[in-house]
C-alpha cells in the first residue's frame, strides 16, 4: 500500500521511503544546528580553538555544514544533489574523526564525528538507490 508524503508533493512513496526521508531530514537538521553552532556559538569556537583549527577554517567548516544539510534537503527533488552532499558531510566528518584522534581525545569525544560519518555514508546510498537509471 503506498500513500503521499509531503516530500516531494507530487509522488507517492512507500513506506521505506518515508523512513529514508525521516533519516535524511534529521541528519539535514543536525547539520544546520551543527554549521550555525561553528559559525555563532562561544563554545564551539573554543572547541575549534581547542582542535588547533583556524577561525577561517572553522568558517568554511559551518558553511559546508550548511550547504551539505540544504543540499541533503534538495536531495529529495535531485538525488544526485543529495548523494553529493552526504559524501561531502561524510568526508567533512572523516576528517573531523582524523583530528580528534591526532590530539588523541577520548573515544567518546571522537565518537560523534564517526557516528555522523557512517549516517551520511547510509544516506548517499539511499540516494544512489534514487538516481535515474
Amino acid at each position: 500500500m503506498a500513500f503521499k508524503v509531503l516530500l516531494p508533493l507530487t509522488r507517492t512513496f512507500a513506506p521505506m521511503e518515508l523512513y529514508f526521508q525521516i533519516f535524511v531530514v534529521s541528519i539535514a537538521l543536525a547539520f544546520l544546528a551543527y554549521g550555525y553552532n561553528c559559525l555563532f556559538i562561544a563554545s564551539m569556537i573554543e572547541e575549534f580553538n581547542r582542535l588547533g583549527l583556524t577561525p577561517g577554517q572553522r568558517r568554511l567548516t559551518g558553511i559546508l555544514q550548511l550547504f551539505g544539510a540544504f543540499g541533503l534537503l534538495l536531495g529529495f527533488l535531485h538525488p544526485a544533489i543529495g548523494m553529493a552532499a552526504a559524501l561531502g558531510l561524510g568526508v567533512l566528518m572523516l576528517l573531523g574523526f582524523r583530528i580528534r584522534l591526532k590530539i588523541k581525545d577520548s573515544v567518546l569525544k571522537a565518537a560523534p564525528s564517526f557516528i555522523f560519518m557512517l549516517l551520511n555514508a547510509g544516506a548517499a546510498y539511499g540516494f544512489s538507490l534514487r538516481l535515474p537509471a
